[in-house]
């Protein structure tokens, strides 16, 4: 039996060994509820080739209540190109709920391996910038923002330390590493990864975490062995909200071992109640990229000061308004405005089906 077979066995007989009540619910009808996200966004950069307006992805997102443990999730996105529109299917996930402790998933996700990429996902009027950290980009080679395969996780919740975790294995990179592998894995090296977030007890609004990953990449260009590891310190506090995270990345394809790491800090502070819904924040990021890793060729490093202005002039519509100074391989330094509204529309109701 190959190990990735053995893995998966494992995770499901533990699974499975958890007790579960009756599958049903009352209400034999299932039920399903569905967000549309959208923004359009203009962006003036110096030595910019796309300046000017920008429609954003469109994305939905749709949950439906299967059973009373059993449900789906999923996200479409339809991103603006040149000669049309390109349609994504981002996440589908369906997932079994034995007890708060345990859920076992099947599907793909967004990688759990940084905070931003799993407290914010498409759909940008939920992220509190116009656009995210560069380490974690959409569509960015850094960091595998997508991942296919098996994932268990569950909370521990209590009165001293709430305790959360993530366990998974999946195909990990595609031949092309910004691209998961959804036709299957390119090699026989599964990607496996596992996370533990904590949020004591005294200081609720705060969460510490910390995540490894770890695959096999296999390109044109590069064969490597790849290892992630990534902390974050979360405040989400009721006026004040601090987000920083750091990733380490290293590839060892058997010669060399290359080392690349990055880093942001987001803060911003919500005005209080009584005075206008808004939230000046400020970001600094740094992007280190060794030169001598193949399978980083052509990512380049990065320093980016981010100072914005967040609206939310009615509930479900937000407006942001950033000035960016950023910097690649130590160049000289370029700087540009961001414009962005970003609106959902809510839930579209209850359908049995």
């Amino acid at each position: 039996m190959s190990g990735r077979a053995a893995l998966i066995l494992a995770l499901l007989a533990a699974a499975s060994a958890a007790p579960a009540r009756a599958q049903h619910p009352d209400n034999p009808h299932s039920r399903f509820t569905g967000f549309l996200f959208g923004d359009i966004t203009f962006g003036e950069m110096e030595m910019g080739t796309r300046d000017g307006f920008v429609i954003g992805q469109v994305v939905g997102h749709g949950n439906a209540l299967l059973t009373e443990r059993l449900t789906f999730f999923g996200e479409l996105s339809a991103t603006a190109r040149e000669d049309g529109y390109a349609f994504e299917v981002e996440r589908a996930i369906l997932r079994y709920d034995f007890a708060d402790a345990l859920k076992l998933s099947v599907g793909r996700y967004h990688t759990p391996i940084s905070y931003w990429n799993t407290a914010y996902h498409h759909g940008l009027w939920l992220q509190p910038s116009v656009g995210r950290p560069e380490l974690i980009r959409i569509g960015g080679s850094f960091l595998p923002v997508h991942f296919v395969g098996l994932l268990v996780e569950g909370t521990f919740p209590s009165s001293t330390v709430s305790l959360s975790y993530e366990a998974g294995i999946g195909n990990g990179r595609g031949s092309v590493i910004s691209r998961p592998g959804d036709a299957g894995d390119v090699n026989d090296d599964p990607a496996a990864l596992v996370g533990v977030r904590v949020r004591p007890g005294f200081a609720r609004d705060l969460e510490l975490g910390g995540s490894v990953y770890v695959d096999r990449i296999t390109t044109d260009s590069a064969s490597a062995d790849e290892r992630i590891a990534s902390v974050h310190a979360v405040w989400t506090g009721s006026a004040p909200e601090v987000i920083a995270e750091y990733v380490h990345v290293r590839h060892d394809d058997g010669a060399i071992d290359s080392d690349s790491h990055g880093f942001y800090v987001q803060a911003g502070y919500r005005l209080p109640e009584g005075l206008p819904r808004l939230t000046p924040y400020g970001r600094f990021e740094r992007l280190l990229v060794e030169t001598s890793d193949p399978a980083f060729a052509g990512i380049p490093d990065r320093d980016a000061v981010i100072v914005g202005l967040r609206w939310d002039f009615e509930t479900l519509a937000a407006l942001k308004a950033e000035a960016r100074r950023e910097r690649r391989d130590g160049g000289e330094w370029l700087h540009g405005v961001f414009v962005q509204a970003a609106f959902v529309v809510p839930s579209f109701g209850s359908i049995g089906f």
